[in-house]
Formats: structure tokens, C-alpha cells, sequence
């Protein structure tokens, strides 16, 4: 995969693109990763590259021509898949990490200051808002999801690992735990103890249906429950606090 990012703030992406998960997928060659600095494209003598906005208001908005060329200047840009980030976009989730991580090539435009000259949206396949709070740019909400999006390509990360995790089943991640068995009074549960992997299964299941119904509801609105879940979600919702409570 090719990722090519559209920014005036580069050395934001820098340190994040050289650790952990991201610095080893580029490493690997599972993904090039490219920074551009659309400043450098302006035609504006003074190196601006926002203005104040036709019919007044507040703030600065960027302008359509540096960004655009810069887009231009990109080999292919235009078999790419091209995104802006923008408030006004749609809400970003797993399910869009996992489409966007099969495209072959994506560019990302970080918007930023009061907003961006909406002909640059001619030029884009999507605007992608990763929630609705406000942000000083596109910058941070870009790492987002170019993290979210890297993780899934192939051999980055273990088929496994992405499987089990909060979201890629609909459910949040049940708990987990590592060594000691006991720390400063607070134990491990017992089921996880005992190598019994159906109980551990069923455990695991619980806790997740558990931790979704404490924290996120609605999710539990796009899922098939079974049998075993309904009997599960049945105790959580008389107040059985944890899958070891069931065995007393």
C-alpha cells in the first residue's frame, strides 16, 4: 500500500512514522508512507496558503490552489483514493479501517484553521470526521486512522491479534491480565488459572458481553446473539458481576 499525506504541519508525522507497529509495516515494505508539504506549492509570494473567507466570517480557510497542486504532483493521485478530514465528513469506524485498508493507494488531506475552500472537495472520493469534537487540524485525526488502517494489512500484525480485538467482533475486548497472578491485593481471575479453555472461552465471552453492555450499549443493537450470549446478557442484566459469579 501506498499512503501519501497532504499537510503544512510534516514534522508532526515524524516521530509517529519511525516507532512501534507503524516504523516496522514500513520497514517490512508492507506500506510507503509519503509526506508532502502543500506550503511548497503555493503561488502566493508570501508562502500563505489560507485567506479570509468570501461573504466574511471568521477564521482563515485554506485555499483550493496549493492543495490541489500538490495533489497533482503525486504519481497516480488520481487511481488513488483521496480523503479529507473535515467535521462535516462521515463518522470513521472499523468497519471503514477495514475497507481502506484494501485500497492500494491512499492520499490524505489534513484540513485545518476554520475550514478549507469547499471546491477542494471536487478533487477528493470522501470527507471523514473521526468524531464530533473539535480539532486544531487534520493532522491528529489523519494518524488516526492511517494507524487504524496499517495495522490491518497483511502480516503487519497477526490475523489473531486483529480477530480477538475491541470492535473487529462488534463487542469490546474482554479483560486480560499477565504475570503476577497477585499484585498489591488484586488477583487474576481464577478461571484463567486453570487451563480449562472452554471455561475460559465462556468467561472471555461474558466479560465481553459484559464490559459491551456497561459501556456500549448500541452495539449490542448490530450483533446475533446465541443462545449462550442471551443467557449471558440475561445474568449481566440481573446484576451478575463477573462470569465467576455464575459457578457460586
Amino acid at each position: 500500500m501506498i499512503i501519501d499525506v497532504l499537510t503544512i504541519f510534516p514534522e508532526m508525522f515524524t516521530g509517529i512514522f519511525s516507532s512501534s507497529i507503524l516504523k516496522r509495516a514500513i520497514e517490512m515494505n508492507h506500506v510507503q508512507i509519503n509526506i508532502h508539504d502543500f506550503r511548497e506549492f503555493t503561488s502566493n509570494r508570501h508562502g500563505k496558503v489560507d485567506d479570509t473567507s468570501y461573504g466574511g466570517g471568521a477564521g482563515m480557510l485554506l485555499n483550493v490552489q496549493p492543495i490541489v497542486e500538490c495533489l497533482k504532483s503525486i504519481p497516480n493521485y488520481k487511481d488513488a483514493y483521496k480523503i479529507i478530514t473535515s467535521p462535516c465528513g462521515s463518522k470513521y469506524n472499523q468497519e471503514k479501517a477495514k475497507s481502506l485498508s484494501q485500497k492500494n493507494h491512499l492520499i490524505f488531506i489534513c484540513g485545518h484553521y476554520e475550514g478549507f475552500d469547499e471546491r477542494i472537495i471536487n478533487y477528493v472520493d470522501e470527507e471523514i470526521s473521526i468524531g464530533d469534537y473539535i480539532l486544531t487540524g487534520g493532522e491528529i485525526a489523519s494518524l488516526a486512522m492511517i494507524d487504524s488502517i496499517v495495522r490491518l494489512i497483511p502480516n503487519v500484525i497477526t490475523k489473531e491479534s486483529i480477530e480477538e480485538e475491541s470492535f473487529s467482533n462488534v463487542l469490546l475486548e474482554y479483560p486480560q491480565y499477565t504475570k503476577p497472578a497477585e499484585y498489591d491485593g488484586l488477583k487474576v481471575p481464577s478461571v484463567l488459572l486453570n487451563g480449562n479453555h472452554e471455561e475460559i472461552r465462556k468467561y472471555r465471552r461474558f466479560e465481553s458481553l459484559k464490559r459491551t453492555y456497561e459501556r456500549r450499549k448500541d452495539l449490542l443493537e448490530n450483533i446475533k446473539l446465541n443462545e449462550e450470549d442471551k443467557y449471558f446478557l440475561s445474568l449481566i442484566i440481573k446484576g451478575i458481576k463477573s462470569y465467576e459469579d455464575i459457578k457460586k
